[in-house]
């Protein structure tokens, strides 16, 4: 049976007649475009900058130059910031853009302000870096086990966000990790306990609102156990309805309950939770995006939510394998999602006209009805309504945001969640904590430069931090995958020093980080291995007697790992995780902890 999304919009009194009157007002050409959200490039609403006009050109057609001229012609709902979109170059130029964008929107006929979102995760997906406020990331605040760490933690960055005027989060991440495997969740989960992931989701939630952005809970209906990921592939999660409810569902559940005001898609076919999924032939199998027994029946009816789906990007290959360009639009819009992430990026993209015109074209031949665009514009503006968007005014205080990123007080609750998550898993030779400060630590491991917009320099960050204890420190950073004759220089350092410490990021894919390690074990001075990404690196390095997992290379993880090391706090996270071995027993079980 499928199923057609006609869920009823309910009404709220003077809001609700005040929102009808103005959907009443607008032409199908706006209401179309407020289902919209697209990314564009630039550091201010008018760029003439060269680079960033060629690059809106080719993703958008000749007539449109930057921000003002998409906005003009398109009539947005929202705008995604980018750091490769030179968005998010400088925060104080950040503000104007938002501003600019603000002031572009509200003047148009319809005057309706925009959402202006991010993907602020922490941890492996992040988009805004210093003087902006790290925070170790999901599963690292999973190992702290505490929702009040979540909850400052999402207050701290909505604060931050809001004064940029960024005013919807991409975040949190409601998956639940159950998958060691998983490509494109792992550490941007919480973890893999429902009941842990739950509370945290719950709390982050409720962190974002209360700093004063919208959050966003992701993937629905849960991307967590897949070994696929879908901006490549469209992945296959065959958990059965009993599982989906008992794994997957509480934590969209707890997040809809703590006020979510929006629920991204998940690009995955959930083949037991969609009747007409043929499991051998794939007939009738399409990413849930698209369906509506997914995003209608269990989003809608069963969880009850009546806020604003979202689609993951529509440029994701894991939407677009089986329909045309022109049909994934329509097709999300029935199954029952309300706005349609276009992110364009010039090498893999959906046109954003080829998408609009999709829309308007389908309500003018009666596929899609206008009373159900009305009911996804009526959503949005709900949204924005409840959000004082149409109280006062939209701009930020560009003066005024140097003194908001970074503070004295923000730094602190930082440092207090990277404290709680370092996680010591091994200290089999009674390594740590390292009692000598005359010790000569030679730093080494994994930098990553590529792409040019995030910065992975774990090595780097640990040896500044250890330095700024008064140790002497030598960093020799390795790259992500070492040659022999980089190795062989690491070797030598190694020699020469009285303790080493390297890091790893994601070492059980990379034969050469594990042969940088295993060298280093070689030597016979004492190694400490620091997994900076997935706390499963542990069970590839077998030879490894003292391991720590910090989730994270972000500076307050680093710097967290360095007062561990030397016994100025002591570890106190735990795996919020079951590290498997090889052959597939378990290494360490969810919950395990070393302490001093």
């Amino acid at each position: 049976m499928v199923l057609v999304a006609t869920p009823a919009v309910r009404a709220e009194g003077g809001t609700d007649r005040w929102i009808r009157k103005k959907i009443a007002g607008m032409s199908l050409e706006e209401k179309v475009g407020q289902l919209f959200a697209a990314n564009v490039y630039g550091e201010s609403g008018d760029t003439t900058a060269p680079a960033d006009v060629a690059a809106n050109q080719t993703m958008y057609g000749p007539d449109i130059r930057n921000g003002d001229d998409l906005i003009a012609r398109y009539k947005l709902g929202a705008i995604l910031y980018f750091r490769w979109s030179n968005n998010l170059n400088d925060p104080v130029r950040t503000a104007g853009l938002s501003n600019d964008l603000q002031r572009a929107a509200l003047a148009q006929p319809a005057r309706i302000p925009l959402l202006i979102a991010t993907d602020q995760e922490h941890g492996a997906v992040y988009r805004l870096d210093e003087p902006f406020t790290a925070f170790p990331g999901q599963m690292a605040l999973g190992a702290t086990r505490s929702a009040g760490d979540a909850l400052a933690a999402g207050k701290v960055t909505g604060q931050e966000l809001a004064a940029l005027g960024i005013n919807q989060n991409y975040a949190p991440v409601a998956d639940v990790n159950v998958d060691p495997g998983n490509p494109v969740i792992g550490v941007r989960s919480f973890g893999e306990d429902t009941g842990l992931v739950s509370d945290l989701t719950r709390a982050a939630v409720r962190g974002l609102q209360q700093g004063g952005v919208s959050a966003s809970l992701k993937h629905f209906p849960g991307h967590g156990d897949t070994v696929n990921d879908s901006h490549n592939s469209v992945p296959w999660i065959f958990h059965t309805r009993e599982e989906w409810e008992r794994i997957d569902a509480p934590p969209f559940r707890a997040g809809i309950a703590a006020g979510a005001d929006m629920v991204m898609t998940a690009h995955v076919v959930m083949p037991y939770l969609q009747s007409d999924c043929d499991v051998a032939t794939q007939e009738g199998c399409d990413p849930a995006t698209l369906d509506p027994e997914i995003m209608t029946g269990l989003l809608r009816d069963e969880l009850g939510y009546d806020g604003v789906v979202v689609t993951d990007s529509l440029s994701m290959q894991g939407v677009r394998d089986k329909y045309g360009d022109e049909r994934i639009p329509v097709l999300a819009l029935k199954a029952g999602v309300d706005m349609l992430m276009i992110v364009d990026d010039t090498t893999s993209t959906i046109s954003l006209d080829v998408a609009y015109n999709a829309v308007l074209d389908a309500v003018r031949s009666g596929e899609l009805t206008e009373e159900r665009i009305d009911e996804s514009v009526h959503r949005i503006l709900r949204l924005k309504q409840r959000r004082g968007f149409f109280h006062g005014d939209q701009q930020v205080d560009e003066r005024k945001v140097p003194d908001r990123l970074g503070t004295r007080a923000h730094q602190a609750v930082a440092r207090t969640v990277a404290d709680h998550s370092v996680t010591l898993v091994r200290n089999d030779a009674r390594v740590l904590p390292l009692r000598n400060s005359r010790q000569r630590v030679l730093v080494t491991g994994y930098r990553n430069v590529t792409p040019p917009s995030v910065k992975i320099p774990p090595a780097e960050r640990l040896a500044r931090a250890i330095g700024e204890l008064g140790v002497t420190t030598e960093l020799f950073e390795t790259g992500t995958a070492p040659a022999a004759a980089t190795i062989e220089a690491a070797v030598t350092r190694a020699n020469a020093a009285d303790v080493v410490v390297v890091t790893t990021v994601n070492s059980a894919g990379s034969a050469a980080q594990r042969n940088l390690v295993n060298a280093l074990l070689a030597t016979g001075k004492p190694v400490v291995v620091v997994a900076a990404r997935n706390p499963y690196d542990i069970a590839s390095l077998p030879g490894a007697p003292t391991y720590l997992a910090t989730y994270s290379w972000e500076r307050p993880a680093m710097e967290a790992t360095a007062r561990v090391l030397f016994g100025r706090t002591k570890p106190s996270g735990r795996l919020p995780v079951t590290i498997p071995a090889a052959d597939g027993s378990v290494l360490y079980p969810y919950g395990h902890s070393l302490r001093y």
